[in-house]
């Protein structure tokens, strides 16, 4: 009887013990809709590698966006704040008189507007809190990949160097992309 107890729990904490933290793998998809995967029912679009992702991890198909433009919606996911109280409204700052972006004032309206970042809990400081490295690639309107905390990344975001919104970052997606039909 012991041994039986013995055996059973074992059977069911050593699996456990060898587990380790799970893989995070978060994948936003830009201009497109949410139908647009295999594993949603598109009837014409083919997404093996993301297929297999869904079958054996997590989606969340009711989630929302809380801006209808990239860069606040990205400022919200990384920290988890609405667009009000991290105060990126818009892609690009203000340019009422219609100053052009390869000036001084243009880049350091873009360094106040993506200041918020520096000071901010965000997920991948969270995740790296845990010990978790992270990967960032495609459009990163915050700067480097460094300041939203990710320990590796493509997106260097100088805009010295052509970078603003991804540089490096989209390369990857922007060369390799095919047409669907």
């Amino acid at each position: 009887m012991i041994r039986r107890l013995v055996l059973t729990l074992l059977a069911l904490v050593v699996p456990h013990a060898f587990a380790g933290p799970p893989n995070v793998v978060l994948i936003i998809g830009d201009d497109q809709s949410w139908t647009d995967y295999g594993f949603m029912g598109h009837p014409h679009i083919e997404t093996p590698a993301i297929d297999r992702l869904a079958r054996e991890g997590r989606v969340f198909p009711q989630a929302r966006v809380p801006s209808s433009l990239c860069s606040p919606s990205l400022a919200s996911i990384i920290t988890g704040r609405y667009p009000f109280e991290h105060l990126i409204t818009g892609n690009e700052p203000p340019r009422p008189d219609g100053r052009g972006r390869d000036t001084d004032d243009y880049r350091n309206d873009v360094a106040t507007m993506i200041g918020f970042i520096d000071r901010s809990p965000t997920l991948p400081r969270l995740l790296g809190d845990a010990g978790y490295r992270s990967f960032q690639s495609g459009k990163w309107w915050l700067g480097s990949f460094e300041r939203g905390g990710f320990t590796d990344g493509m997106t260097h975001g100088d805009p010295a160097r052509g970078g603003r919104h991804g540089d490096e970052g989209l390369a990857i997606g922007r060369e390799g992309l095919q047409p669907i039909f």
